[in-house]
């Protein structure tokens, strides 16, 4: 969620720029262009910190170039940062590179990235993978990047590589996209169990569209804020929804009005004050309004059985968004409130930030994978934040929740 992963200042500050040696395999014609790497330089400061980089670049070619940059900074108590990248081009023109950014703040925070690229039998071939995280959460930040290439052969021009997003050729790619992660249209014409979509507490102008279309992907969901909020998010506007409807993007409706998530007669007042906005901005029955749970509220299953209960006896279907880890409350005050009213499960829609694995494009994005309770209706799976291109964070949006969307 956009605007809401700011805190405090920790004690270290970790800054990690690697920028990787090389190895170098040369035959054949003298009129080569050099192999680019330059050493590595690491910093570190603060209390704990585990850096470990390996870096291996093999190249058998006329001309080559690969050039490889990891920038981390990491603000935490304890930080264990872990980076492999292998690279290994065997063709006539091969240009790799990779530049992965993690900003991250929090207590116990670890970042895993491994890069593998292989080129083979081709020629002009061009791999460039970015991969940035920038997470700020105060308790237990993971993440993990796995990012393979593999392209054998030529393609119609003679070329395989990828873009500044690490999409390459689809024979040569270990992930591929489509329904084999459930990021693409079904093969027989029906709508997939997932689609890609985006959030964000900015105001969705054709700027802002064409922004995230040329550097994510073409959303089929947006989910906004209802009214605004003072240093944190644009509410929804008409035109909005209008232009979004006019690209044929439903839209998601999100509560964030309030800091504290405790009681019964809190989570009634929050889901009454949420229902009176939506009637007033026409927001359709049957649309889910999701109840914006942050990690620094305080949270209980009490107010998660207040706003259920308020929600189910109005027109409108009932949703809670926040960070389902199971170390967090949130999971555990969502157990105890199904525990004791068990339609929660069947009724209330989850919408869940965990795992943390960061912007991708729709292209790149991962398997869909969401943690949250047993037995959860799912509605999506918010799996990167804080872009900084275009002001948005990346979902999967399950099937479960398109019958609840403004469409």
């Amino acid at each position: 969620m956009r605007c809401t992963y700011r805190f405090l200042p920790y004690v270290l500050s970790l800054v990690l720029i690697f920028i990787t040696a090389f190895t170098f395999y040369m035959y054949g014609s003298a009129d080569t262009n050099p192999v680019t790497a330059s050493d590595d330089t690491q910093e570190s400061n603060g209390e704990e910190s585990d850096l470990r980089n390996t870096i291996t670049n093999e190249i058998n070619t006329e001309a080559g170039n690969v050039d490889n940059s990891i920038i981390n900074e990491v603000n935490v108590s304890n930080g264990e940062i872990n980076n492999s990248v292998e690279n290994t081009i065997n063709s006539k023109n091969g240009d790799i590179g990779n530049h992965i950014e993690n900003h991250m703040s929090g207590d116990d925070a670890t970042v895993d990235n491994q890069v593998e690229n292989n080129i083979t039998n081709g020629s002009n071939n061009t791999i460039t993978n970015h991969i940035t995280n920038n997470v700020e959460v105060n308790v237990d930040v993971h993440v993990k990047n796995n990012l393979v290439n593999n392209v054998e052969g030529k393609g119609d021009d003679g070329e395989s590589g990828t873009d500044e997003n690490g999409n390459g050729d689809e024979a040569g790619r270990e992930e591929e996209n489509g329904d084999g992660n459930g990021n693409g249209e079904a093969s027989n014409g029906e709508t997939p169990d997932t689609v890609w979509g985006v959030d964000s507490a900015s105001l969705t102008t054709e700027d802002m569209l064409s922004c995230v279309r040329e550097n994510f992907g073409d959303p089929k969901v947006w989910a906004r804020y209802l009214g605004d909020k003072d240093g944190v998010s644009y509410g929804l506007t008409h035109e909005e929804v209008e232009f979004l409807h006019e690209n044929d993007i439903d839209i998601m409706v999100i509560w964030n009005h309030f800091t504290d998530a405790t009681g019964y007669e809190k989570g009634q007042s929050e889901a009454t004050a949420a229902i009176e906005m939506a009637r007033e901005f026409d927001i359709p029955e049957g649309v889910a309004i999701f109840a914006n749970v942050e990690p620094i509220y305080p949270i209980d299953a009490d107010f998660l059985l207040g706003w259920y209960d308020v929600m189910e006896e109005s027109e409108y279907e009932s949703g809670v968004y926040g960070i389902f880890h199971p170390d967090r409350e949130l999971y555990t005050a969502y157990e105890t409130a199904a525990e004791e009213n068990t339609s929660l499960l069947e009724n209330n829609y989850v919408w869940t930030s965990s795992p943390n694995i960061g912007i991708t494009t729709e292209e790149n994005a991962p398997e869909y994978d969401p943690e949250a309770p047993e037995g959860s209706l799912i509605a999506g799976w918010q799996y990167g934040i804080d872009a900084q291109t275009c002001n948005i964070d990346t979902n999967h949006f399950d099937s479960n929740v398109f019958d609840a969307l403004w469409d």
